[in-house]
């Protein structure tokens, strides 16, 4: 008789004991908290990982990663346990923004310096990257995106996207900037070089000391810090404004908020605050 707690591929379904050691897991390594209806999510985004090494519980797995002996594998389960859904100009309004400033520093001769603290696949940082360059002329520029996942970063440097992705590109900037791919690239666009030439990713955990970045005009946090606990919303918040520069702005979601988290910046617009020390 086949066993009723074990699944078609032979492996067990995750129990709470070990969905509460990768809860700690994934706390640790990326300060996110994970709900314990995220069962289904740990199951389907590790269960292959758990194939590949012939494992038939997550326990095994767990002890595997626990061990100190596959550091290139913890790497692989914190990108997959982090969640990663961006697209092009998410929240236009901080867009709009971004080019309301622009267009204001437009003859300086400062750099003008933009982080997406949380990149992902890197649509974020080339939507910024399109209106600086719109807007900007001759003032240099650049953009700095970075993300926890490896994975994604790789796939942000590449700069390749699904057709489908370009939906909310504005059609001048579609036009301007991105490159309809043809052949064994049908279906597919890529970043102009231009563009490119002026974005750099990076990975970085934002629960680590922070490495010398520089200062920028603008920081982008957004839809992170809702997996983060509020301690841990603090912690980060804390490292990044020193990365502000004087009168810099801060942008996080807008179903996020830095209300008793930080006195050191004002809201100026919902999701927009400007660095105040």
């Amino acid at each position: 008789m086949r066993d009723a707690y074990v699944d078609h591929k032979g492996i067990r379904p995750i129990t709470d004991g070990e969905l509460a050691q990768f809860q700690r897991f994934i706390f640790e390594a990326a300060g996110i908290s994970l709900s314990a209806s995220k069962k289904a999510l740990v199951m389907g985004r590790l269960g292959k990982r758990l194939a590949l090494h012939q494992l038939k519980n997550f326990g095994q797995y767990s002890s595997l990663l626990t061990s100190g002996n596959h550091p290139e594998e913890v790497q692989m389960a914190v990108d997959l346990l982090t969640t990663n859904e961006t697209y092009f100009f998410r929240e236009i309004k901080h867009f709009d923004f971004l080019r309301q400033q622009a267009l204001l520093a437009r003859n300086r001769t400062e750099p003008f310096r933009v982080w997406s603290a949380a990149s992902s696949s890197g649509e974020e940082a080339y939507s910024v990257a399109m209106v600086l360059a719109d807007c900007l002329d001759a003032t240099p520029w650049e953009v700095v995106g970075t993300d926890i996942s490896t994975r994604v970063v790789e796939g942000a440097e590449r700069a390749v996207y699904p057709m489908e992705r370009a939906k909310n590109i504005p059609p001048s900037y579609l036009r301007r900037f991105c490159l309809k791919g043809g052949g064994p690239h049908e279906g597919r666009f890529l970043i102009d070089r231009s563009l490119r030439s002026h974005v750099f990713f990076r990975h970085l955990n934002l629960n680590l000391p922070l490495p010398a970045l520089g200062q920028f005009d603008f920081i982008f946090l957004r839809n992170v810090m809702i997996y983060f606990n509020d301690e841990t919303k603090r912690d980060v918040v804390a490292r990044l404004i020193p990365r502000l520069k004087p009168d810099g702005h801060l942008f996080v979601g807008h179903s996020e908020s830095l209300n008793n988290i930080t006195q050191d910046v004002a809201a100026v617009a919902p999701s927009i605050y400007r660095r105040s020390v």
